[in-house]
């Protein structure tokens, strides 16, 4: 582990204890260290295993719980449907790069906006108005355009991998099935 990853240590009694600090911490303290950016890794105390996506989930579900969902119940079900499937692998990593452009497009708009605030850090009203009513439009245009070129490459991938699998059964003696021999 890298000297510059702050290490938090979950204990049987569910007790997280953050090392740099010598302090019992909470998902709460947890949740903060993931606003600031700041890197850590939880482990079991006794065994030394991973259990940071474990804690990460913890804190996904508090907040899914806690009234303003970023979730919907069909995309859920989606997701695990995805689980076991040969998809799988692929999904995540497309997720990952479409959540990593969604951030990008985001911090474009907060350096562009940064240009509306006065010296004090107050957004000037007018200012702000005139800047939404431009940026809206793009933003929506920007994201239409993102994920039809995130759906193209998607049945892209899927069309690679349905071409290999044919290229790679086309080698099995397998024999054909009734309708592919009326067929021919």
């Amino acid at each position: 582990m890298a000297a510059n990853i702050r290490l938090v240590k979950k204990y049987p009694n569910r007790r997280l204890y953050d090392t740099r600090t010598s302090a019992y911490i909470t998902l709460a303290d947890i949740k903060q260290l993931v606003l600031d950016n700041e890197e850590f890794e939880v482990v079991d105390a006794k065994s030394g295993e991973d259990l940071t996506r474990s804690i990460l989930l913890q804190i996904i579900l508090e907040e899914e719980a806690g009234g303003a969902p970023l979730f919907s119940s069909p995309m859920l079900a989606q997701i695990i449907r995805f689980y076991g499937h040969a998809m799988q692998g692929m999904m995540g990593s497309y997720l990952e790069k479409t959540m990593q452009a969604f951030v990008e497009i985001q911090e474009k708009m907060q350096d562009q906006s940064k240009a509306f605030y006065d010296a004090k850090g107050l957004p000037s009203p007018e200012l702000w108005t005139q800047f939404m009513a431009v940026q809206t439009p793009m933003i929506q245009t920007m994201m239409g355009n993102y994920i039809e070129q995130s759906k193209n490459l998607f049945v892209q991938m899927q069309e690679q991998m349905q071409q290999q699998a044919r290229t790679m059964f086309q080698k099995f003696p397998f024999q054909a099935s009734e309708s592919e021999e009326e067929r021919r």
